[in-house]
């Protein structure tokens, strides 16, 4: 007997990722539909990034994506908009010190930001 996929099963996460998508076909930018299939893969597969990488591949002033989960490892001592599915509780308070914002994906979306000024970390 064969298994059928269920996919995730957190409304959050599903809603979010159905957002993503209807962002991809209307803008045409390849890197929503790359966020969403980051977000839909099983839990134990999903991505979890530090600080401290955030810092280490960013600029002052841009704007990153994160497809999972930010932990508070690290420092980050760049003014930064950091967008994530989730945030660690150290995380947000890291994030807050350095004088950056942490959003959620979902509100990144309402805020209409082209692709071109989001980098995505994995």
């Amino acid at each position: 007997m064969m298994s059928k996929k269920t996919g995730p099963t957190n409304i959050v996460l599903r809603k979010t990722a159905d957002k993503l998508l209807r962002a991809y076909r209307q803008s045409g930018s390849k890197l929503w539909m790359d966020v969403a299939e980051h977000l839909l893969k099983p839990t134990r597969r999903r991505i979890a990034v530090n600080l401290s990488k955030i810092n280490r591949y960013t600029e002052d002033g841009e704007i990153v994506v994160v497809p999972g989960k930010v932990i508070g490892s690290g420092a980050l001592d760049k003014r930064v908009t950091v967008a994530a599915f989730s945030f660690s509780e150290k995380a947000l308070e890291k994030i807050a010190n350095s004088g950056s914002s942490a959003v959620t994906i979902d509100d990144l979306l309402d805020k209409k930001v082209s692709p071109s000024n989001v980098k995505v970390i994995v």
